[in-house]
């Protein structure tokens, strides 16, 4: 099998989810660790920002 299995697939975002990312991209966390601090994959986490208008630093 490639790659993790994620159990959460597709659930829906907590409000307490939301804060944290709010907070941790404000913290100018990258892509990858907001992710797994959210045991959220990537892709989700992108999303979600977009949604909320967020900017996660680009990490170089």
């Amino acid at each position: 099998m490639a790659g993790e299995k994620f159990e959460r697939h597709r659930q829906p975002w907590t409000q307490d989810e939301i804060q944290k990312l709010h907070t941790l991209a404000k913290k100018g966390m990258g892509l990858k660790a907001i992710a797994k601090a959210l045991t959220r994959t990537e892709e989700s986490t992108k999303a979600r920002a977009k949604e909320d208008g967020l900017n996660i630093a680009k990490l170089r």
